[in-house]
């Protein structure tokens, strides 16, 4: 379905190395991991103890006293990004027509510490001392209709749950929401789990790496990668007509041009396929590409098949790819976003992020990574976005600079 151009104009992040855009920037093309021992819960226990914790963010100061008791930690991390999106922004959400704007967000896990609690207070004291805010607070779709409250937008909204995906496929509804005559969507993905319940669940499948050192814990498309770390946050953007930013005079970061999902069959990896009909939707050539942000899941099984993707579609060492998400970890919903919000900055600033931790790339992932520090002295105007979810979700976005 073809329609109006959407162009990006407000970022807002919340992640481990920063809190707000600018800092989390930063803290970015430094390259340093944000991973350390974790906080938020006795792990001492457990066969992972470190994890991307978001740094500095004081509950209170980011939302109203009346939502603390109804809100778990990632519905008020949502709350602080899309504040900050929708004021990067300069839209007046207030001025536009009542089902003019709308809220797509992504979550994989909900309010998992939030349920983590009430279950608590089931077993143990009864069901009168369950919080009545547990029949929503949980809730995967809790943090778009609570950015909707806040910001009173009444457009068509809704949730994606598609795991580290979800950001990009987001941002892909909000699109067509765009493409059907809305105005303003406020989109991307958020997660926050870093409780028992949600260290379980992360530890079912394996995929965490056991190593203590942050710095050597996720070592995406090294020879010696052993996992990934866990993190929580993400980021919230504003998705907006492109015709409409004009008139505002607004000043885009790029357009989403185009967007594309696949789903892997027995074995079988279609990554590359996502990310060449994403090209397709957005009319481009893989000439036209000059950064690739990686999925990068840190297990040597699935850098291979990424990097080797990338190099079919490309050509061996042929585009620059980062994985920038080396330092917060993975988010779940909330990694694409970030990764979203990644590339949109690079083009801003012309400048790609490295890698923290992997020195170079293993000879079986012929890709040219950025590791040791950012690549600066690059003309970029269009970026690649890919990403996998747990149960073969695959997704890809390109972004085209609207300068």
């Amino acid at each position: 379905m073809s329609g109006p151009a959407a162009v990006f104009t407000g970022i807002g992040i919340a992640a481990p190395g920063g809190l707000g855009t600018e800092a989390w920037w930063a803290a970015a093309l430094r390259g340093r991991s944000a991973v350390g021992p974790v906080t938020r819960f006795d792990a001492s226990g457990y066969p992972v103890r470190i994890a991307g914790e978001v740094p500095a963010f004081a509950d209170q100061e980011h939302v109203p006293g009346r939502l603390l008791p109804q809100t778990d930690r990632v519905t008020r991390l949502a709350l602080a990004m899309a504040k900050e999106a929708v004021d990067d922004s300069g839209a007046d959400l207030a001025a536009l027509p009542q089902d003019a704007a709308g809220v797509v967000t992504a979550s994989s896990a909900g309010g998992f510490e939030f349920g983590q609690r009430e279950l608590q207070a089931l077993w143990s004291q009864g069901s009168r001392h369950v919080s009545a805010y547990q029949a929503f607070a949980w809730f995967n779709a809790v943090n778009t209709g609570q950015i909707s409250i806040r910001h009173g937008t009444r457009g068509a909204s809704g949730v994606l749950v598609c795991e580290q995906a979800g950001g990009l496929d987001a941002a892909a509804q909000a699109r067509r929401q765009i493409r059907k005559g809305g105005r303003l969507v406020v989109t991307g993905g958020a997660d926050s789990a870093l409780c028992p319940w949600g260290w379980a669940a992360r530890l079912a499948d394996g995929a965490l790496s056991t190593a203590d050192d942050p710095e050597r814990a996720y070592l995406p498309f090294a020879a010696d990668a052993r996992g990934h770390t866990a993190g929580e946050g993400g980021a919230m953007l504003v998705l907006e007509d492109a015709d409409s930013a004009r008139e505002r005079g607004a000043r885009p970061y790029a357009a989403l041009a185009g967007y594309a999902a696949t789903f892997d069959g027995a074995g079988t990896s279609r990554l590359g396929d996502a990310a060449r009909l994403a090209l397709a939707d957005a009319g481009a050539q893989p000439a036209d590409v000059d950064v690739v942000f990686a999925d990068a899941a840190g297990e040597r099984g699935a850098d291979r098949a990424e990097a080797q993707a990338i190099a079919a579609l490309f050509g061996p060492y042929a585009v620059p790819v980062t994985a920038p998400k080396a330092m917060t970890g993975r988010l779940l919903a909330g990694g694409s976003a970030l990764d979203l919000a990644a590339a949109l900055l690079a083009l801003r600033d012309q400048v790609v992020p490295p890698t923290p931790g992997t020195r170079e790339p293993a000879a079986d992932c012929p890709v040219d990574l950025v590791c040791g520090g950012p690549r600066r002295g690059l003309v970029l105007r269009c970026a690649l976005v890919l990403a996998r979810g747990r149960g073969g979700f695959n997704s890809a976005v390109v972004l085209r600079a609207a300068h």
